[in-house]
């Protein structure tokens, strides 16, 4: 019980129990600091409740569905295949379930304390943690803010009755037969292309010239060519204006080439971007922490801000919004804090849509490495000759990696094809550890595997590939 108003003291406050904050909040009392998290909502944030894990989840079961339906081609048939979608929703709960239970019990095994409620910052060394039963207030030596971020709402958009956000396309009540995605960016296309497997007609309208902008062409086209052979329809160039809704269905009317044209659907899915937690009742503004125009706020190399022991991680601070970079990040803030000599170093973040085909990147791209100055030398290996691949009935695919052509460095890489998001690590640790092309040329490749085809574009890169000819 907290006597009269008086603040209680912790080493370390943690705001937001998403994955940057709870892994923080781990590594700091790992480091013998005592820690204190606060979240308004679950353990696990928006990633393990409302994000990564259920739409893979989801996915995964649409790729069973999938398997199940074009299985001939092993000599295997099936018939009366149904989907019981209360069923699909059941596993997907299960799932998230395990993981968020699962950070709880990690939480409660280093000591952490968890309270369920919201954070005001009092001043820059003080805050107040409340929700309807209590508000007791706490002095901390150092403070993490990890509050994520929340899909963005387009005003000519606005979420509610058919018009849903990727947190309600999660969770729809039944498999819709038709769908409109603004936005082909990877949250509209897995989303998107996961519905499509389950025999809902799509339409994805994307302002760029191609879905997937963030990615170069010959990998975002093999995904635009398999959504198309799903049926489902690709509208680049285009600019959604309106929605309209009716209790079964909304139609959305958006400009292309000039032309105005329609589109009735029984959902329409918004997917334009995230937009920091940062405002609200934190009261950053309050303390002096400086943010830019966007809502996020500015760190240095080691995830400070501009108040010394007050650090942000996450969505909230600059780069993309990654799980994976919110984790590295929570584990640097928590190093710093405790006296570690710990940095950011963003050189290999790895960027993955889980797509069909997956698409993943790290590192530099062709285009980026040229642009640094380096001298580029590119070995690009394709998944149909490989025999792992040819085993699992995949064609399509390949495995590119940009080297310093002076001294064999690997640079970055894309892959796009089956398990392309764990392919894609080696690669990353490469890059990490400075490793060469004869490095991974060099590394014995268990066979068969996916993998070997890394070591087969090693190859490619430095003149001598076994399995293609070489030109």
């Amino acid at each position: 019980m907290v006597v009269g108003d008086a603040s209680l003291d912790i080493d370390l406050l943690v705001i937001g129990a998403g994955p940057g904050g709870y892994v923080a909040a781990i590594r700091a009392a790992q480091l013998g600091q005592s820690v204190l998290v606060v979240d308004k909502q679950y353990t696990g944030g928006v990633c393990l409740n409302v994000g990564c894990i259920p739409s893979k989840a989801l996915i995964s079961a649409s790729h069973q569905y999938e398997s199940i339906n074009h299985a001939s081609s092993f000599g295997i048939t099936a018939s009366d295949v149904k989907v019981e979608w209360s069923k699909v929703q059941e596993f997907k709960n299960g799932v998230v379930k395990k993981l968020t239970g699962g950070v709880g019990a990690l939480l409660k095994a280093n000591k952490i304390q968890f309270f369920s409620g919201e954070a005001m910052f009092i001043n820059e060394n003080e805050a107040r943690v409340f929700n309807e039963q209590e508000a007791p207030r706490y002095r901390f030596k150092h403070c993490i803010i990890a509050t994520g971020s929340r899909p963005i709402e387009l005003k000519a958009f606005p979420y509610g009755g058919r018009i849903v956000s990727s947190t309600e396309a999660l969770s729809l009540p039944e498999i819709p037969k038709s769908l409109v995605v603004i936005g082909g960016g990877y949250i509209g296309v897995e989303l998107g292309q996961m519905y499509a497997r389950f025999g809902t007609q799509v339409t994805v309208i994307e302002g760029s010239d191609q879905i997937l902008p963030g990615f170069d062409n010959d990998m975002s086209s093999l995904v635009a060519k398999k959504l198309k052979a799903s049926k489902t329809e690709i509208v680049t160039g285009a600019q959604a204006k309106s929605a309209t809704q009716t209790e079964n269905d909304v139609t959305v009317t958006y400009t292309v080439n000039g032309e105005d044209k329609q589109v009735t659907a029984d959902y329409l899915l918004v997917t334009v971007g995230r937009r920091p937690n940062t405002d609200g009742e934190l009261g950053l503004d309050m303390i002096g922490v400086k943010m830019t125009d966007r809502g996020m706020i500015e760190t240095d190399h080691q995830c400070r801000t501009s108040i010394p022991h007050i650090f942000a991680i996450g969505d909230i601070v600059a780069g993309p919004a990654l799980a994976h970079k919110a984790m590295y990040e929570g584990r640097v803030a928590a190093e710093v804090i405790a006296g570690q000599p710990s940095t950011v170093d963003y050189k290999c973040i790895p960027l993955v849509v889980f797509s069909d085909p997956e698409l993943s990147s790290v590192g530099y791209s062709e285009k980026e490495a040229k642009e640094k100055g380096y001298n580029v030398k590119v070995g690009k290996f394709p998944f149909n000759i490989n025999g792992r691949a040819l085993s699992l009935g995949v064609n399509e695919g390949f495995v590119k990696i940009i080297a310093d052509a002076d001294n064999g460095l690997v640079l970055g890489a894309q892959i796009a094809g089956i398990e392309a998001s764990n392919m894609i690590s080696e690669l990353g640790l490469a890059i990490e550890m400075g490793a060469t092309l004869e490095d991974i040329a060099l590394t014995i490749h268990a066979h068969p595997t996916l993998g070997e085809i890394v070591l087969d574009a090693a190859e490619v890169a430095l003149g001598h590939p076994i399995h293609a000819i070489s030109k």
